[in-house]
Formats: C-alpha cells, structure tokens, sequence
C-alpha cells in the first residue's frame, strides 16, 4: 500500500507497514481513518463553493472515489416534498434498460431513498438489506443481475426541510460486498451534502426566470406500465433536451418523466404515499413541473396500454414560493409571511392575518432578507416568483 506524505503521517506508515501483521492491520486502519477524513474534508470545502448542483455531485463522487470503489453510479435530485427524482446524474452500464431500472427502484421500499430518510441512518447496503438473497431485491433480479453487479450502496440527503436527493453506489459482484465502514462513511456526509444541495437549488433564485420555448404548446407524453413511451406532443423534444442535454448525435432521455410516471405506478401499489409530481430547475431561474396521472377508463389511450399521462409545464406562483421558502430555510412563520406578501399585503395588513405586531412583522422580514441576501421586499418577490424586480 503507498501512503500519501501528509505531515509526516505517510513515513510512519510505511515504517508500520514493514513490521509485523498486527502493526500491519493497524497500520492500514490508520491510513484508512485518515483517508476517509481527508475525502469528508473535500466534500465539505466543495459544500462551501457557490456551485451548481451538477458542479458539486462531480466534486462529490470524486472525493468518494478516492475512499469507497465503485464501478457505476446513480444521483438524482428530488422534489423536497414529493421525494420524486429529476435532474439525474448517472454513469451507468444499462441506459437501454433505464426505464425498467427506474421502475424497480421506485416499486420497492428495500432500501428506498424514503424508506432510508425514516431509520437512524441516511446510508445502507443492498446486502444488509436483504442478506446473501440477491434474489429479494427487485432492482438487481429484473435489472442489474445481467451487468454483474453485486450491491448498491444508497444514500439520502435530507433535512427539515425537505428531500433534496438520493445516491446509489453500484460495485460489480468481483469487487465484493460495500462494507460498513462505505456506508457509515454515506451516512456521515448525509447531512452535510443535504445542506449543500439546497443551497445550490437557493442559488438558483438569484436570477430572474428566463422563458423556455412558450411558443411550442403544451409538453404531454403518454406511457405504459413498463414506461414505454407511446406518444408525445411536438414541444416535448425541445424541452426534453434541456431537461438532459444529450449526446451529440443522440436523442434525450426522458429519465425525469420516468420518474414521476414510476412514482405513479410505486402509489398505485402501495409503495409510497406521495403524488407523482416533481418541480425540478430547467435553466436561467426557470423552474418546470412534471406530473403524472393516469387516463380515466372513459378516455382513449395512444396504445393498448398507453394509460399514463405525462405533462410538464413552467412551475406556478405557489409552488415557486413553496421552493423558494425551503431552499433558503424560511422558518413557518417567515413562509406564511412570504406568502402574504406574494398577494400584495402590505405590513399592516400582515399584522393583522397573522395576528402579530407590526414591529414583530418588520423583525420577521429583516431575517428573510438576511436569509435570501435581498435588501427588499420586490427583491425577494421577484426572486421567490421569477420576475424581473
């Protein structure tokens, strides 16, 4: 094993590592302690940068690189209420079975990103979930069996807040089983990571909401229960290419469609409670919507079972504000004043909806400015709404 040279901690290594078994074994515990310190220390520097969040998971899985082997990854971001995955960023073997990954993963409550947000700890191991049975675990039986992969390290980020994504971690089955120590190693950044991504969501307020393609028409995809995509209007290419830039030469990925067309399916059986909805940030401030639904029995379908109806629109007033108030860690109190605020309510007016004094409506929002870096009523406003101050 070579150790790096860091305040000398490499020399004694090596010097360890020419001794006997015992001193051996200690000595690698230490080089691993410090490893795994050193990549927490990356992760929260790059948690500090003003990054993109697509800037900071890159940053992200290289630090975990260097501490935890994997050989493909999986990380979305989610809606903080809905839990519902967008914005993917992925490296993995099975794109051209993608739609059925995403179904399993959504259709089963082994180790969810929703069922991990529940126990004590944010990170778990397909293994220790389900034990020696690969078998028992959907995901690897209709998909990852045929690309040798042998677990699934997972990871949530959350806070009291919201959900603000989930991780997956593959390793193929020669490189053995994630340790306790990987996922511990998960659990321990959880939170941080959870801060930093909603910090980059707030960032995306800052600007005021550029139009997206108004002119196309609506966005509308039908699916089936495989999400096999059967029709869709005109608009849907444009907006899909932006949702996930593809290849050159190579058309998008539908893989947030996929999601809430999944989540509707995880709903329909019993998986998970929450509404097939994610509002998810497209560009320039502007922030989409994606819905999924099925068509009543009266209403014809695009297919034999083309019965999922997909539709993606700009994101409202309300839930832009609902956003807004999350990613920039608005208390209760400060949320319902935003919300007055959005319908032209001026101080006293609040004062007395919310029962409280003026003074103390004044003292509420000088912490929403502090919290938002705006100086202003119109500032936040047009922030929290996408418009021009």
């Amino acid at each position: 094993m070579r150790y790096p040279d860091y305040l000398g901690v490499g020399v004694c290594l090596r010097r360890l590592e020419s001794a006997g078994p015992l001193l051996r074994a200690y000595a690698r515990f230490v080089a691993d302690t410090w490893a795994r310190a050193r990549a927490r220390e990356r992760i929260a520097a790059a948690g500090a940068e003003p990054l993109d969040a697509r800037s900071l998971r890159m940053q992200v899985l290289a630090a975990v690189r260097e501490v935890i082997d994997f050989d493909a990854y999986v990380w979305l971001l989610t809606d903080p209420v809905t839990t519902v995955g967008a914005a993917p960023l992925a490296d993995v073997p099975c794109l051209p079975e993608l739609p059925a990954l995403i179904k399993a993963k959504y259709a089963t409550p082994v180790n969810r990103w929703t069922a991990l947000q529940l126990r004590s700890s944010p990170a778990g191991t397909l293994r220790d979930a389900i034990g020696r049975d690969l078998k028992r675990s959907l995901m690897w039986s209709q998909v990852l069996c045929r690309y040798g992969i042998g677990d699934v390290a997972s990871a949530v980020f959350a806070d009291q807040f919201g959900c603000w994504g989930f991780l997956d971690l593959w390793r193929n089955d020669t490189g053995g089983p994630f340790s306790t120590a990987d996922a511990g190693f998960l659990a321990a950044v959880a939170g941080p990571l959870a801060a930093a991504l909603r910090q980059c969501q707030a960032r995306t307020f800052v600007d005021p909401a550029a139009q997206h393609r108004p002119d196309l028409g609506p966005v509308v995809l039908t699916l089936d229960d495989d999400l096999r995509i059967a029709n869709r209007t005109a608009a849907s290419r444009g907006w899909l290419d932006v949702l996930l830039p593809p290849e050159p030469d190579e058309r998008a990925i539908p893989a947030s469609v996929y999601n809430v067309a999944a989540q509707l399916l995880a709903v329909e059986k019993g998986v998970d409670a929450h509404p097939a909805f994610a509002r998810t940030h497209l560009a320039d401030g502007f922030w989409l919507a994606l819905r999924a639904a099925r068509l009543s029995p009266d209403q014809p379908s695009a297919g034999p079972a083309a019965t999922i109806v997909v539709t993606i629109e700009e994101a409202s007033a309300s839930e832009r504000i609902d956003l807004f108030g999350r990613a920039f860690g608005l208390s209760a109190r400060e949320n319902e004043l935003l919300g007055l605020l959005a319908t032209g309510s001026d101080t006293r007016s609040m004062a007395r909806q919310m029962s409280l004094s003026e003074h103390t409506i004044q003292d509420h929002l000088k912490s929403i400015f502090a919290k938002t870096d705006a100086h202003d009523r119109v500032t936040v406003l047009s922030r929290a709404l996408g418009t021009r101050p």
